[in-house]
């Protein structure tokens, strides 16, 4: 039996550069949640580490962004670079588990995130944020983050934050949610080792 999916090291680096941002992502799929960010953006920053931390991947970002303008080229590169990243790592995603969920609260607010591996970009996003700002995060970037996510990993992603009161919350259960569900979508299943997740025969 193949030990393909097993024994490969799930890993990449991406590197994107424009005329607005230039940018740098490394990630190790099974490592134990160690985050170097550096994105200009504190509460960006903070939320991705929530991502390496709680879906135990090993990430480094280096974004340098036209934050005189605003933080949308950065955010959004971000997530374009962190989605080519996750591609490439996951490979034909022999073993996988495919698809992932998690519901995570923090005080009065819950998530709820679902994501399928599935080789078709799609984001569904229901997060009706509190607050317009986040720190320096414009809360309507989330959004930007996800679908550059998305649309360059080839997942599909279901967000939808049930309850909330403070926009700090909100965000924070989003992308701890996000990381749980990564993490189980990501494991490597025993009972099929070698096996294309999918009765198509490819993702």
């Amino acid at each position: 039996m193949s030990t393909h999916s097993t024994i490969e090291p799930r890993n990449a680096e991406v590197q994107r550069n424009t005329a607005e941002t230039q940018i740098r992502v490394r990630l190790n799929l099974d490592g134990s949640g160690v985050a170097q960010l550096a994105t200009g953006i504190g509460f960006f920053d903070h939320m991705l580490d929530q991502i390496a931390r709680h879906g135990l991947i090993d990430l480094e970002i280096a974004a340098q962004g036209d934050l005189h303008i605003d933080g949308h080229h950065t955010v959004e590169d971000v997530g374009i670079t962190f989605g080519q990243a996750m591609a490439r790592a996951v490979g034909d995603k022999r073993g996988l588990r495919r698809y992932g969920h998690a519901y995570v609260p923090l005080d009065e607010a819950l998530s709820r995130v679902v994501v399928d591996f599935s080789g078709r970009p799609g984001l569904h996003m229901r997060v009706p944020f509190k607050a317009g700002m986040v720190g320096a995060l414009d809360t309507q970037l989330v959004y930007e983050f996800f679908q550059g996510f998305v649309n360059h990993a080839g997942v599909t992603l279901h967000i939808d934050n049930l309850f909330g009161d403070n926009a700090h919350h909100q965000c924070e259960t989003v992308f701890k949610a996000f990381a749980r569900a990564l993490r189980m979508a990501l494991e490597i299943d025993p009972r099929a080792a070698g096996v294309i997740p999918s009765t198509k025969g490819s993702l």
